[in-house]
């Protein structure tokens, strides 16, 4: 008996297009994760990048439970002395509701050299509007 290894250059990578339109951020983030990690493939393993892309259209719809929409803030921190920044839930849905599931799926991925790999496969778009048709010929796969 022998075991199957899998090389970089036998992965197929396909395109899956998510509508967020109504659907809770978190359980579409851990949806979202899977894919880009491959784990919905039979051949899975841990060490390669097996996910495919995916186009998430409509992210300015996306919907929070219970009081996150009002209590949930976003820090980020320069470095130097007085460069903590905070923005509430409420204004990045306004500015960019693209970074709001961009940053829960980034949390949901694995912590190593694959993870930026793994977040270039993800396009995500505020609106209906994406440069991506000519990958799915009409058809979508959610």
């Amino acid at each position: 008996m022998s075991t199957n290894a899998l090389s970089s250059k036998e992965i197929k990578r396909d395109w899956h297009l998510i509508d967020a339109k109504g659907k809770v951020l978190g359980r579409l983030a851990t949806d979202i994760a899977k894919i880009l990690m491959g784990k919905n493939k039979p051949n899975y393993v841990t060490y390669l990048d097996m996910g495919d892309y995916v186009v998430v259209k409509n992210a300015g719809e996306i919907k929070v439970t219970g009081k996150k929409a009002a209590q949930k803030k976003y820090y980020t921190h320069s470095m130097y002395p007085g460069g903590l920044k905070i923005v509430s839930y409420a204004e990045k849905m306004k500015k960019k509701p693209e970074d709001i599931i961009r940053h829960a799926v980034s949390g949901m991925l694995p912590k190593n050299k694959l993870r930026n790999g793994m977040l270039k496969k993800l396009h995500v778009y505020k609106n209906e509007n994406h440069p991506h048709d000519k990958h799915f010929g009409g058809e979508v796969n959610a």
